[in-house]
């Protein structure tokens, strides 16, 4: 009956699409191919599961590691640092990327609080800026303490915020909502009052890896890592040494998935039809909560009610190119706060000098409303707002900006956003739940990844855990993968 089903399915929809033709069945389709994706495929080969199928929606691999060209400069509009360097444990990217010699600069924090500017104009006082900083890092250091007694007397969640309202510090001054934006928001893209305490402090990336941040700055790009990975195990062309392997297909976005015990078929924007026995699912969680991809029959409720409490956070680096520098270069400039009236203003810029010595271009973040926003409007608006921002700091007569460069990830149906975020009210439970594969479906991505969503090396190793698990289950019959608190069928 179960190969009934899939047959007739089929047949459903050929009739149906009188242009469309069904690819003869593969053990696995691999959805996506960032850096989960491919090394979810990566691992499947080497297990000897070479019958896959990795169908991209966009003309290129690497996801949400992406480049692009910026008035001559090669940038990253997505993941730019190597997070979690020089610490105990080897961060798996940072293995890589020294392994490809990846041209990458430790981002020099140290001096930050020489470097806020009032909203006014001008420099805070070095005295009152250090001053705040502590008080900043006795509101952490409560909050970590905190996080680590409940976590051990498994006591329920609570926000970030609410632990720092517990010790009587929040944060309400332009100087101490500027600094806890660059304590918090800047890291994990969402503020205070939403983001999870027992589960991002501590921060396992930084207290296995290390806290150093590596810039990366080269002209093969961030995604060199993925490009890397993918030709240990797809054939390239003799010539270009390009990907050829017909694994491969890029343009293919998906749009359904029609998943039984006997198997899955996948149905892409073209009309295209994909028959295998297993899916991965490789896609950020932001597209998981869109109706890009329609699940038949629709996901179980526990799945949804999971993946929906989840947060996709957005983060944007805005680029600004000048006809020269006005601002500080030199040791201990690289980094400087704006501390707005209204919190996540345009408020953690860097200077360039280091990482493209010459360039004259400074870089902004913003993250969260202000990142959806922007993302909104002109990029002419958005120019005329940093520049308002800058006049404030460096004064009236600093020169326009020559060029900008606003990505927008929320925008983008491909993903929605930047990396996920760790909300309150979600605990292991519901998060194991966000990594079970759903019949023969398997799910992967840095959204899956044990302790380490949101980042890069989150990706890679949610990558390896999703195909092994599949694995498992093709290989040992070992199909029903043991999660803490996963809910019984």
């Amino acid at each position: 009956m179960e190969g009934l089903e899939v047959r007739g399915l089929l047949l459903v929809w050929i009739l149906g699409l009188s242009f469309v033709t069904a690819t003869s069945a593969t053990s696995v389709i691999v959805i996506g191919a960032g850096m989960s994706g491919i090394t979810a495929a990566k691992t499947l080969s080497e297990a000897g599961i070479k019958d896959f199928l990795i169908l991209e929606a966009t003309n290129r691999i690497g996801g949400r590691m992406c480049k692009t060209t910026f008035q001559g400069l090669n940038v990253e509009i997505g993941a730019n640092w190597v997070e979690g360097v020089n610490g105990k444990q080897m961060n798996p990217i940072w293995d890589l990327a020294q392994k490809l010699k990846l041209r990458n600069f430790q981002s020099d924090y140290d001096n930050v609080t020489a470097n806020i500017y009032t909203h006014h104009g001008g420099l805070y006082p070095h005295a009152v800026a250090t001053v705040a900083f502590d008080v900043a890092d006795e509101r952490s250091n409560y909050t970590t303490a905190l996080s680590t007694s409940m976590s051990r007397n498994k006591e329920e969640d609570i926000s970030i915020l609410a632990s720092q309202r517990l010790c009587n510090k929040v944060p309400t001054s332009p100087l101490d909502m500027a600094i806890d934006y660059y304590t918090y928001d800047y890291e994990f893209a969402e503020p205070p009052r939403i983001t999870s305490l027992q589960n991002t402090e501590p921060l396992p990336t930084f207290a296995n890896f290390g806290e150093d941040l590596n810039f990366v700055a080269d002209t093969r790009g961030y995604e060199s890592m993925v490009y890397h990975i993918a030709h240990q195990f797809l054939t390239t062309s003799k010539h270009t040494a390009n990907i050829s392997d017909p694994r491969l297909l890029l343009n293919k976005v998906v749009r359904e998935i029609r998943y039984s015990r006997s198997g899955v078929i996948v149905k892409t924007e073209d009309g295209s039809m994909y028959r295998a026995k297993y899916a991965m699912v490789s896609v950020s969680i932001g597209v998981l909560q869109t109706n890009l991809i329609k699940f038949h029959p629709d996901l179980p409720h526990w799945k949804l009610l999971a993946l929906y409490q989840f947060n996709m956070a957005v983060y944007t680096k805005i680029l600004l190119k000048f006809p020269y520098k006005f601002w500080p270069t030199g040791p201990g400039t690289e980094f400087f706060i704006y501390a707005d009236e209204k919190r996540g203003y345009y408020p953690i810029w860097q200077q360039m000098e280091n990482n493209y010595p010459g360039s004259n271009v400074l870089l902004v973040t913003v993250t969260d409303d202000e990142s959806r926003r922007i993302e909104q409007q002109s990029d002419e608006e958005t120019k005329a707002e940093a520049m308002e921002v800058l006049r404030n700091m460096f004064g009236k007569n600093i020169p326009d900006a020559k060029a900008i460069l606003v990505p927008r990830w929320w925008s983008n149906r491909f993903y929605k956003g930047s990396f996920s975020n760790w909300p309150i009210g979600v605990s292991r439970f519901e998060y194991d739940q966000i990594r079970a594969p759903v019949g023969n479906v398997y799910f992967t991505g840095e959204h899956t990844s044990e302790h380490y969503n949101g980042y890069v090396h989150g990706a890679y190793l949610s990558g390896i855990d999703s195909a092994q698990m599949l694995v498992d289950c093709i290989k040992k019959g070992n199909c029903e993968p043991k999660f803490e608190g996963r809910p019984k069928k």
